[in-house]
């Protein structure tokens, strides 16, 4: 990617909609704005008002587009891993060129080949993901291009999503005025964003998404991934619970179990970190009070993510890594660890900007549409590029021997001395 492009990714999460705009140039990524915007039309990964969700799209588009200073056109949509299936196929292209050097577009045609493929009328093909290439015999993970072959092999995996599911996703963001550039699943997009694909090549590695109303636990192996499992359980009620022994809101509990919320209640003080009046009755709530009211739930969620974890992290080397919204508890990855006796983290993207863990599968979005850029050679804006460009024109420094800093500290202490 030589050429400046201006992406924006979606995701609708089950409580609100999020939208990152940011650019490739010269093969840097920057965050050029984030939109977050709750909306209640989503209940575990399922759509249940659309209307409300595309109108929430619009707004948080509309938000977007006048701090830009560009019209958002088209998307790149996340949609969630639910019931999500990988179908494994292999294809054969005959490599054409007259050197009989494999070039980029052999691999363009196998993966066009591949997207062909009969699947379940109840799936949607979501991904097509290159794994490996053969050839003369050699099999490797890297694109194979400039190697002299008659033939090339490449192994692909289709990753496919619910029909309804996605059908609904996609109808919301097109109500809503909206074009879609790419799509992708959302657990996929994590382990691009977290190069977790290279860390599951000897190893297995479950990312668990922490959301408000569901847990979602996808598995990677030997590179790939290969599949995806839901838990009906989040952070919601760990806030639920919060909100209804102090007498909340839920907006404010919310916050409080984010930011002082911690899983191991040993390590917590008792002194007040919030207070509040009702009704001309002062409360006050202690980091060991918050702790004992989350830790009911919290040791329930536990238990739930080592009854679908243990068969994987008793067959092999196992690293549990955890992201979403939930991630931001203190004390969560070291309690799962003791639960599990495997290795745990936590996983927040570190590009300036969109440091958070809620924001990682938007995040990487950008680095799956970047390689599908490679893989199918499809590339365009989602922004309207003449009105950006118009919007950062920067107006050129003047350059005159006036304005350097030398001639500017003469100038100070000339005045100083003739006021004195």
């Amino acid at each position: 990617m030589n050429n400046k492009q201006i992406y924006a990714a979606l995701e609708i999460a089950d409580h609100e909609i999020r939208l990152i705009v940011g650019e490739f140039f010269n093969t840097r990524f920057n965050v050029i704005k984030v939109e977050r915007v709750p909306c209640s039309g989503v209940e575990s990964g399922q759509i249940i008002d659309q209307q409300l969700v595309s109108d929430t799209i619009r707004k948080v588009v509309e938000n977007a587009s006048s701090k830009v200073g560009a019209a958002i056109k088209k998307v790149l949509l996340c949609v969630p891993s639910i019931d999500a299936e990988r179908i494994g196929v292999k294809v054969n292209v005959r490599v054409d060129s007259i050197d009989k050097k494999i070039t980029i577009l052999d691999i363009r045609n196998a993966v066009k080949k591949a997207m062909s493929t009969p699947i379940d009328e109840q799936y949607a093909l979501i991904n097509a993901v290159c794994v490996r290439y053969t050839c003369n015999g050699i099999t490797t993970r890297r694109m194979p291009v400039g190697e002299i072959s008659d033939e090339l092999t490449v192994h692909l995996d289709l990753l496919c999503a619910s029909r309804q599911i996605a059908f609904d996703y996609v109808t919301c963001v097109e109500n809503s005025g909206l074009q879609i550039l790419d799509i992708s699943l959302d657990s996929f997009a994590i382990a691009k964003e977290a190069c977790l694909f290279e860390q599951a090549v000897d190893q297995n590695v479950i990312v668990l998404k922490l959301e408000r109303e569901q847990t979602s636990l996808a598995l990677l192996h030997e590179g790939r991934f290969s599949s995806c499992d839901v838990i009906p359980h989040g952070i919601g009620r760990w806030i639920g619970k919060v909100s209804e022994k102090v007498h909340l809101p839920l907006d404010v509990a919310s916050r409080l179990v984010y930011f002082n919320g911690r899983v191991e209640p040993e390590s917590c003080k008792t002194s007040p970190i919030y207070i509040w009046s009702s009704n001309g009755v002062t409360s006050t709530i202690s980091e060991q009070e918050l702790c004992d009211i989350m830790k009911e739930p919290a040791a329930k969620w536990i238990d739930e993510i080592k009854s679908a974890s243990e068969p994987i992290v008793s067959s092999m080397k196992t690293s549990v890594v955890i992201t979403g919204e939930g991630a931001e508890i203190e004390g969560l990855a070291e309690s799962l660890a003791k639960a599990l006796g495997c290795s745990v983290k936590r996983y927040f993207p570190e590009t300036l900007g969109v440091r958070s863990a809620a924001l990682t599968s938007a995040l990487g979005m950008f680095y799956v549409y970047a390689d599908t850029h490679i893989a199918l050679g499809e590339t365009d804006s989602c922004v309207d590029l003449e009105q950006f460009n118009k919007s950062v024109i920067v107006k050129p420094i003047k350059t005159s021997d006036d304005n350097t800093i030398t001639n500017k500290l003469k100038n100070i202490l000339f005045d100083n001395k003739e006021k004195d």
